[in-house]
């Protein structure tokens, strides 16, 4: 699982943001929330432009060095903040990812800087630490690798290796076998399985999947249908869906009317979101950390509610959801330390945002509409 995340110098993030998951208070109620001691699921608030967005793009950058997943074209562009000057080399982006496999600890560093001649961001350090001990850094810019611990740690692999911009952790586990790099390979692996997506406007994504051309098909499979069609019934959409062959076989989702209607051409963009959720709990079941972007924008107060409740039960995964709704503030759903404030300095949980030593029994959302948590 990821322990603790840092992040500095990426978009609107000049200065350091932590988002610090072993940080669980001892409340007695919504233990769902917390998962091996550290936070499970947690939900991030904050005012138009702080970059809750970012934080996810942020948190997700590691997918785009380290996997062939999926990644939307254009969500990494204007990469380094704009107050740092993008043309000294000192001018970078700094990632600090913490995991538990096990009882194992591992941490990777890495620093990216804009490419001057692509879309694409590029390495110019890595580093990696198993149990606070250094198992190798590399500087791309000079070319020089410690790596002493890293040749025994694998000594049949050549080390002498690569293009110069992989990452070299990518290589070691590429080239080596699972059980002889297992927890390398273990965080390769987690990355490969995190998903973040939105549905604003659009299936945008990155990581987990290289391309969704299931998306109109998967729910034909199973129970799906079935199952997509009671969750519209608890949201307030009382209509029956059917599938049709169009003119090349293929079969369509309608609304079943006297004379059926196209689902997707014709549902409420709310509907459509709900199904874009449906469709990655259905096909992601394996993920290990889901970031929804903004997840409730189109959603009724309940239907949010009813949403939350639902990611909630799912332990197998780490969720973190950003919204705007204050009606999901309540230790009823969830719990102080799982409620995030994210402003341009930092990002805080409301356990550490006042000095009020917060009850079951606290109003969060009035607390918060009035000031409490302002940070």
């Amino acid at each position: 699982m990821l322990t603790r995340f840092e992040v500095a110098g990426f978009k609107n993030f000049k200065n350091r943001i932590v988002l610090d998951f072993t940080d669980v208070r001892d409340y007695q109620f919504n233990s769902n929330c917390i998962k091996d001691n550290l936070l499970n699921k947690v939900i991030v608030y904050g005012k138009n432009a702080v970059g809750k967005s970012n934080l996810g793009l942020a948190i997700f950058d590691i997918v785009t060095h380290l996997t062939n997943k999926h990644v939307t074209p254009d969500l990494y562009d204007y990469y380094i903040n704009a107050d740092l000057d993008a043309d000294d080399i000192a001018a970078c982006a700094e990632f600090r990812y913490h995991f538990r496999f096990g009882q194992t600890n591992i941490s990777y560093i890495y620093r990216k800087s804009k490419n001057l001649n692509s879309e694409n961001s590029k390495l110019l350090y890595e580093e990696v630490m198993i149990d606070n001990e250094l198992l190798f850094s590399h500087d791309f810019i000079s070319d020089t690798t410690e790596k002493s611990r890293l040749a025994t740690y694998v000594p049949s692999l050549n080390l002498d290796f690569k293009e110069k911009e992989l990452s070299l952790l990518r290589y070691v586990v590429s080239n080596s076998r699972a059980e002889d790099v297992r927890p390398l390979a273990d965080l390769v692996q987690f990355v490969s399985r995190m998903l973040w997506f939105r549905s604003l406007d659009e299936n945008r994504y990155i990581g987990y999947k290289t391309d969704v051309s299931d998306y109109f098909s998967f729910i034909y499979e199973n129970d799906n249908l079935k199952e997509f069609e009671e969750l519209l019934h608890m949201a307030g959409v009382n209509e029956e869906l059917i599938p049709i062959e169009n003119a090349d076989g293929k079969k369509v989702l309608y609304f079943k009317k006297e004379t059926p209607i196209p689902f997707l051409k014709t549902a409420s963009n709310g509907t459509k979101a709900l199904y874009t959720i449906f469709y990655w709990l259905k096909t992601s079941a394996d993920a290990v950390l889901i970031f929804i972007d903004e997840f409730d924008a189109y959603y009724h107060v309940e239907l949010s509610e009813t949403i939350v409740e639902m990611l909630e039960s799912n332990q197998g995964f780490q969720m973190i959801l950003t919204s705007h709704n204050t009606n999901l503030l309540s230790n009823r759903i969830m719990r102080p330390d799982c409620y995030f404030i994210l402003t341009e300095d930092e990002l805080v949980s409301f356990a550490n945002a006042t000095s009020r030593e917060l009850r079951e029994g606290h109003n969060l959302e009035k607390l918060y509409l009035n000031g409490e948590f302002d940070v």
